[in-house]
């Protein structure tokens, strides 16, 4: 009997790589694929962007709107040439991404933390109902300029919805500090097709919450 892949082993479930950069994205989403953007200022300063930048980046949004993460081992070789997916500048235009990930040093926080990587594996572990649903997931870019971190992941086999969503932390002139959230989506299959108006409920809920999730205090 042939055993199941590791989770480093599948490609995610969808073409369009890295296109929650792509300026244009809700007006020409990938074909098939529901886009969405929202917004929110998370506080003002320096200190609250380090402090933001920081916690999305070891995925903070992602627990502080109650999921759990697991991370998932892969080999040294896979994870040092990882994804170098299609960047874009203002006018659409594909430009290199800001971060490509290749030959990319595991950095930590100062408590131990992991810093997010491209080409990262995971597990999330979101909340649904009575239900607490696995969704797998790989992290398909990081985004490190000195006014604008954060990262994107694309799902991977198992995962309820077939897309890409990405989480910026953004410090603006006025020194004001606000999360950007960007995703495509649909179902995965006909059995999630079968509840989609609940999944886009879903999303709406949790995509509410990480607009929240980074706007704590300073310790």
């Amino acid at each position: 009997m042939n055993q199941p892949a590791e989770l480093w082993q599948h490609p995610v479930t969808y073409a369009a790589v890295g296109a929650t950069q792509a300026v244009d994205l809700l007006r020409y989403p990938p074909d098939g694929y529901r886009p969405i953007e929202r917004r929110a200022r998370i506080g003002h300063g320096d200190e609250r962007f380090e402090y933001a930048s920081l916690a999305v980046m070891t995925w903070g949004v992602q627990r502080n709107s109650g999921f759990t993460v697991t991370m998932a081992d892969a080999p040294a070789e896979v994870t040092e040439m990882t994804y170098t997916p299609v960047a874009f500048d203002d006018s659409g235009e594909p430009i290199q991404p800001a971060s490509t990930g290749i030959a990319h040093e595991q950095a930590f926080a100062a408590d131990g933390t992991a810093i997010v990587s491209p080409g990262d594996s995971a597990i999330m572990g979101i909340p649904f109902g009575p239900l607490h649903v696995k969704a797998p997931v790989r992290v398909v870019y990081v985004v490190d300029e000195p006014k604008r971190r954060g990262f994107a992941y694309g799902t991977l086999k198992g995962h309820p919805e077939n897309g890409e969503e990405s989480w910026v932390v953004e410090q603006k002139d006025d020194g004001s500090v606000w999360i950007v959230v960007r995703a495509f989506s649909r179902p995965a299959n006909p059995a999630w097709w079968a509840v989609y108006p609940v999944l886009r409920i879903a999303q709406e809920f949790y995509t509410r919450r990480y607009l929240a999730a980074l706007a704590g205090p300073i310790d």
